[in-house]
């Protein structure tokens, strides 16, 4: 699905299935370097079973144009945006390390707008070690061979992908050299310089899931103690596995968002923001 935003591409992978903003609506945001691909098994799934799937590509990533935003902020405002353009009204937010951040601070600044957060290895502050920094914005090939080392467990060795004829490593590694130059230094920057997570956390109202990962070398579980904490009702759930949890346990993943979807909270609002 291609939405326009200030004259830009905005991509969002729909499921499978032609977006209906009338269903419960639950939009995907990726981690820094990657796309709406890593959601394949959980958006097309959901996508099947009774709702709107929204997977988009933040700008500059994957099939959205522009310039990577410089800004979690923005790109909260962003998806709000998208939002706007898809004729949704209210939705569920998932997001992945990065995406989790940008998910925190557009539930806390768009309350009206988002009804439930899923956040997936989310740490607060998620610091990057100067020599990771360094080489995002310099030597990318080296800083693609740091992160996914760190992103994956041991037993993320090939052939213990779920997927027979998969290699977990390899897969991650191709889909960041993908992305275009100067996205990674963008993505990390933003995430090193977001200082509002526990400020965010303490404005939201509505039902959250922190998704942890406890092998997790990029984002350690313990980083999400004190943010989960500030928020009323919080539910937290560790999967055995790396950052890349998505493909690591993406059978694991899809069932605990599918349980935290039916749980029950505030009533949702699904007429078309245009209605």
């Amino acid at each position: 699905m291609e939405l326009r935003f200030k004259d830009q591409k905005a991509y969002a992978y729909t499921g499978g299935k032609i977006f209906d903003p009338k269903l419960p609506a639950v939009l995907f945001i990726h981690g820094g370097e990657q796309d709406h691909s890593v959601w394949a098994l959980q958006s097309r799934y959901l996508a099947h079973h009774g709702h709107g799937v929204l997977a988009v590509d933040l700008p500059g990533h994957g099939r959205s144009g522009g310039a990577a935003l410089a800004r979690i902020a923005d790109m909260a405002d962003w998806i709000v945006a998208v939002l706007d353009l898809a004729g949704v009204r209210t939705a569920a937010l998932v997001g992945h390390s990065m995406g989790s951040l940008v998910a925190l601070e557009c539930a806390a600044r768009y309350p009206q707008r988002v009804n439930r957060i899923a956040l997936l290895a989310f740490a607060f502050p998620m610091r990057v070690s100067r020599e990771l920094l360094q080489a995002t914005k310099s030597d990318e090939p080296a800083a693609h061979a740091m992160i996914n080392l760190w992103s994956h467990s041991a037993y993320a060795h090939y052939p213990s992908n779920p997927g027979p004829g998969f290699w977990v490593r390899g897969e991650n590694l191709r889909l960041m050299q993908r992305q275009k130059p100067g996205v990674l230094h963008a993505d990390f920057s933003a995430c090193n310089d977001y200082g509002g997570g526990r400020e965010r956390a303490a404005q939201i109202k509505c039902p959250t899931l922190f998704l942890l990962a406890g092998r997790d070398a990029m984002t350690p579980a313990r980083g999400a103690q004190d943010v989960a904490g500030a928020i009323p009702g919080a539910k937290t759930v560790t999967l055995e596995c790396g950052h890349n949890l998505m493909a690591e346990k993406p059978d694991e993943v899809l069932d605990a968002l599918v349980q935290f979807l039916r749980t029950e909270g505030p009533r949702d609002d699904h007429r078309p923001a245009t209605a």
